[in-house]
């Protein structure tokens, strides 16, 4: 039988992690690892998963080729990527080719390639030896280790991105510092999440993907606008802006193929609706350092 609220000590994570002291409660959202657990002041989401689970579906990451993305998804990340870059240097005040930019968590590169193509002077830094090794073979100027062990100098960056690596962190807290470090003051710190406050996650539960440590290695850690607001206050930053997008109610091969579709459509359908009320599973939160900052 799988246990609704498994022992502290045994879970990676033993409490909220953006540093609320509210207790955790289990939610409806049983996985493999138990249910998940919420934070009863920020409604953050926790996997109950041990170390042992952790270290062991992180190691898929530890690869030359990373989270590369395949050859017909190229043009769409670049796409994307521009968007994102051009927002960024809009925010931070500059222009593209001036942004001093780090992506942390780079894995293998492809949001740096990206932003080589572009002319932006980006760096990285990645965990992962073979997936840093992998981004350094192909000219990207890579630092294998973590953000803290890269002793980047204080206000060294215009902009900080960090793409699917927080849901990842045991101490997002204590990142959120270094970032808030390492910015320049009016810097732009950029996190890609999902978002567990989504209609997506509320229609799916823990038939949902994301959810699954075995689907999605190291997701332990699931945000929402509040939880991410609560981080930002915590280390300093200010919220810009958060935007969501998308809704599903159906995995691939959850169900027949017509009912994929006919969700599907459905899902496109409200899908602007879910933008505008904040409750799509995609989740960028635009995060600044206050100008008047000093460290």
């Amino acid at each position: 039988m799988i246990e609704n609220i498994v022992d502290e000590s045994r879970r990676f994570i033993r409490h909220c992690p953006v540093g609320c002291t509210a207790p955790l409660a289990a939610t409806a959202v049983v996985m493999p690892e138990g249910a998940l657990l919420r934070c009863t002041a920020c409604g953050q989401w926790i996997s109950q998963a041990t170390p042992e689970r952790y270290s062991d579906s992180m190691r898929e990451f530890d690869t030359e080729q990373g989270t590369a993305p395949d050859a017909a998804s190229v043009q769409r990340r670049q796409a994307l990527a521009t968007q994102r870059i051009d927002r960024l240097a809009a925010l931070a005040g500059c222009r593209r080719e001036e942004l001093r930019l780090l992506d942390v968590g780079c894995s293998s590169g492809a949001f740096l390639q990206a932003a080589r193509m572009l002319q932006v002077p980006a760096r990285g830094v990645e965990p992962a030896p073979s997936a840093a090794a992998g981004a350094r073979a192909s000219g990207l100027d890579v630092v294998t280790g973590t953000l803290e062990s890269a002793a980047f100098e204080p206000g060294s960056f215009d902009a900080v991105t960090l793409f699917e690596v927080i849901e990842h962190l045991q101490d997002p807290l204590s990142l959120a510092h270094d970032v808030f470090r390492v910015l320049r003051p009016g810097g732009i710190w950029l996190i890609g999440t999902a978002n567990a406050a989504s209609w997506t996650a509320a229609l799916m539960g823990a038939r949902w993907q994301y959810l699954n440590i075995a689907s999605h290695g190291g997701h332990v850690s699931f945000f929402n606008p509040g939880s991410i607001a609560v981080l930002a206050a915590r280390s300093g930053f200010s919220v810009e802006r958060v935007d969501t997008r998308n809704v599903r109610a159906f995995e691939r091969g959850q169900v027949a193929s017509p009912v994929y579709t006919l969700a599907k459509l459905a899902a496109e359908a409200v899908g602007p609706l879910a933008r505008a009320t904040g409750r799509g599973h995609d989740m960028l939160a635009w995060l600044r350092k206050p100008l008047d900052a000093a460290g």
